[in-house]
């Protein structure tokens, strides 16, 4: 609770002094006005009279406004002033016994001092239910904020989980083919490989945002089963200098572009596919391929991309944008 940090006392000190000048204001517009009936001694005596009620003042406002904001930090308004009351009562009764044992002449029981006892209490109370609201108020809107980032992550985690099937069921393809041509280095290449690709998408899962460099290295791992998949017909060019691969991306951003490619296109010794990896001064990611369109139109419902879109959106309130004509297909992931 903010209230009562470090700072606490110094800010309730200074509220109470504050507090304390309001109260006596009456008494200090008229200070002028009194000291001229009164000779140099009485002057004195009542100059200190004065602080001393602006110190008993300050004082009260301390004790009621901490009462207040700690002990009745959670009671309701009715408690409050009636505590603040009983309070207030106990400090006027001090305050006359001692004001009249030390100063005879001083003005205990007039009216404008009693409704200065009456506004101190009134505004403690106040002071402390405000507090209780604001600070009830700020519980909402911290749960309110929790709630939404639970949401997100959790429609974050269910994007990220579409990719995961769709994947696995491509990749034991590429499996598939070399176990027919009984290439039993390339298999357990393939298999190491494969194991560290789905190391890296099933920890996606606790990931929203990575650097650019731990993207990367997944393509890099990813290239080598693609490149066995297609018996190098499909080759990747990454290009992307040292130093601008600390900018973050939302996780497993580019394994859907990669997919998309080898759905859509034709990729065969005449229809050789390179897919391009740049980074442009807009600090966008571009990944473009030529456009081989297949002779049939595959089946798809455009989960991936619609998946990527909504991923940046959530995670970076960005957009990506997609340029594609019938030679070359660009797509821009921008990063932060």
């Amino acid at each position: 609770m903010k209230l009562f940090d470090k700072y606490s006392s110094f800010k309730l000190l200074l509220v109470s002094l504050i507090s304390a000048a309001f109260v006596v204001y009456p008494n200090i517009s008229c200070l002028a006005f009194d000291l001229s009936f009164l000779d140099v001694f009485a002057r004195k005596l009542h100059i200190c009279f004065f602080f001393y009620r602006y110190a008993f003042f300050t004082a009260l406002f301390w004790i009621l406004l901490a009462i207040n904001l700690r002990r009745l930090s959670d009671a309701k308004i009715k408690k409050r002033f009636l505590v603040s009351l009983l309070v207030t009562l106990a400090a006027y009764a001090f305050y006359v016994g001692l004001s009249v044992t030390c100063y005879h002449k001083s003005d205990c029981f007039g009216s404008v001092l009693l409704f200065q006892f009456f506004v101190a209490g009134i505004l403690s109370a106040i002071a402390g239910h405000v507090s209780l609201l604001y600070l009830v108020q700020r519980k909402k809107e911290q749960e309110i904020e929790q709630l939404k980032i639970e949401n997100l992550q959790s429609r974050c985690d269910a994007l990220a989980n579409q990719i995961n099937p769709h994947f696995f069921f491509n990749s034991l393809n590429g499996l598939t083919a070399l176990i027919r041509k009984k290439d039993e280095d390339k298999t357990l290449e393939y298999v190491n490989k494969l194991s560290d690709v789905f190391r890296y998408i099933l920890q996606s899962d606790k990931k929203g945002l990575v650097e650019l460099e731990e993207e990367l290295q997944f393509v890099q791992a990813f290239r080598y089963m693609m490149e066995i998949r297609f018996a190098n017909k499909l080759t990747f060019s990454i290009n992307v200098d040292e130093h601008q691969r600390n900018l973050h991306i939302p996780v497993l951003s580019i394994l859907p572009l990669i997919d998309n490619v080898v759905t859509h296109n034709t990729i065969d010794s005449l229809h050789k596919m390179d897919v391009s990896i740049t980074l442009n001064e807009a600090n966008e990611l571009v990944v473009s391929n030529p456009v081989f369109p297949k002779l049939t139109p595959p089946v798809t419902n455009g989960t991936g991309i619609k998946n990527l879109e909504h991923r940046f959106l959530l995670l970076m309130n960005k957009q990506i944008r997609i340029n594609c004509n019938d030679k070359i297909c660009t797509v821009y992931l921008p990063l932060k």
